[in-house]
């Protein structure tokens, strides 16, 4: 990155921010948007032009640092659009057979363990794949967190039905049940809460330093984020996820999936391991946690005000969710449900999230960008897989006049291992276990 004096007008880079340009942590973020129609290029051109996405001013500004080799971003007074949509006019090769989620997840692999983004331009840039009908937008993790990035994507978007509507953001609002409680009930909420968040403090700060799960066939580790990667997909039916969660009381969509993933790797490691795991083995993931205010997207205009509670930047948390092997055979499927619901709630009733966040912040205005980034190093080191999602748009709808089939989002620069095997026999058994657990409703 370039270094440069300080200038006046520039904004330092927010303590979260520091973090993810460190290179143990220089984390890019992903996101392949699908179209209905082919792509005319000077439509997106001139649509990201005009767009709420190139106000911002970080999508418009360098990344320096002074003298002292503190990072800033500085505002350019024109930017070449050029420079940022790269244009790959013919299809890409998959094998035998032409096949576009394919073709698109390669180039995304490819990516993921790319040089990474110039720090002599702002930092991203949009890669227009002509034969697939998709544009990825590749943006630094420096510049804002999901909700920011996706909030403001959205917000250049509009509805397919009318072009003048911008799209609706789902509130995420949770719902509040059972009305007023009881001061007995609030005291052992209370407890519960302090409880809680004890252990899983203590178990955060252990699996920042130390502990960390026993090696299987999908554990990363320290250099694994520099190797080849693949990467497939796997679709859900919502409808599905509703269904199943009603089995469970008060279940969520959540709380469904994170079942189906518990059920689907044990599955899997009973395909891919030789030698027979214990009986109960804990394989640890991490979920980032939105904590702004309001838990889902934001209007733009409160991601804009510095003094907002939804203020934009990176503002997340993490949990540590574990999961447990068991043998499949003769396993109930819904115990998985079940099992899931019960910690995601416990989790949900603790400072955990809270803590990892004030946790970074204090280490990195303290302790410096590198004690932060060795840190978020070792807890990613230390566990086996990361899962995080967002909500989207409620209808459909267009970029550029062009009408959206899909949104897919991931990051590069985690050393988190997928199977060497393709990962397609992952998530296929994965939606296999969606499929049985649906079969006994229906």
């Amino acid at each position: 990155m370039a270094s440069a004096a300080a200038d006046y007008s520039d904004e330092p880079l927010t303590p979260a921010g520091r973090l993810f340009v460190q290179p143990q942590m220089n984390q890019i973020i992903h996101c392949a948007v699908g179209f209905k129609n082919p792509i005319n290029i000077d439509s997106i051109k001139s649509h990201l032009k005009s767009s709420l996405l190139l106000s911002h001013p970080r999508f418009s500004s360098l990344m320096v640092r002074d003298s002292q080799g503190l990072e800033h971003w500085r505002k350019i007074p024109h930017l070449d659009l050029d420079r940022h949509v790269i244009v790959v006019p013919n299809p890409i090769t998959t094998g035998s057979h032409f096949d576009h989620d394919t073709a698109v997840n390669d180039y995304l692999a490819d990516l993921s363990t790319s040089s990474g983004l110039s720090a002599e331009k702002p930092m991203w840039e949009v890669h227009l794949l002509m034969g697939h009908n998709c544009a990825i937008f590749r943006i630094h993790h420096a510049l804002g967190d999901g909700v920011s990035l996706m909030s403001l994507f959205l917000a250049s978007c509009r509805g397919a039905e009318d072009e003048e509507k911008m799209p609706t953001l789902a509130s995420g609002k949770r719902n509040r049940v059972n009305g007023k409680k009881g001061w007995w009930a609030l005291l052992i909420g209370f407890v519960g809460m302090l409880w809680f968040s004890l252990i899983f403090v203590v178990e955060f700060v252990l699996r920042c330093l130390w502990v960390c799960d026993r090696k299987t066939e999908i554990s990363g580790g320290d250099g694994v984020e520099l190797w080849p990667r693949k990467l497939a997909t796997a679709r859900f039916r919502v409808q599905d996820m509703k269904l199943v969660k009603k089995s469970v009381p008060n279940a969520t969509i959540n709380d469904v999936l994170f079942g189906v993933i518990s059920s689907g790797l044990s599955r899997y490691l009973d395909h891919r391991t030789t030698n027979a795991l214990p009986e109960g083995l804990q394989i640890t993931g991490i979920a980032m946690v939105n904590l702004r205010e309001q838990p889902g997207l934001q209007e733009i205009s409160d991601l804009m005000k510095s003094n907002s509670g939804s203020s934009w930047g990176n503002k997340f948390g993490m949990l540590l969710l574990p999961i447990y092997y068991h043998k499949i055979s003769g396993t109930d499927r819904l115990a998985y449900l079940k099992i899931a619901k019960v910690m995601i709630d416990r989790k949900k009733r603790s400072l955990e999230a809270h803590f990892s966040y004030k946790l970074g912040y204090f280490v990195m205005t303290y302790l410096g960008a590198k004690v932060a980034a060795w840190l978020n190093y070792r807890i990613v080191c230390n566990t086996s897989f990361t899962i995080s999602n967002i909500l989207g748009p409620q209808e459909e709808i267009i970029f550029g006049g062009n009408p959206i089939t899909y949104l897919r989002v991931n990051s590069s620069s985690l050393p988190h291992v997928q199977p060497t095997e393709s990962l397609k026999i992952c998530l296929d058994v994965l939606n296999c276990q969606l499929e049985q657990i649906r079969n006994i409703y229906v």
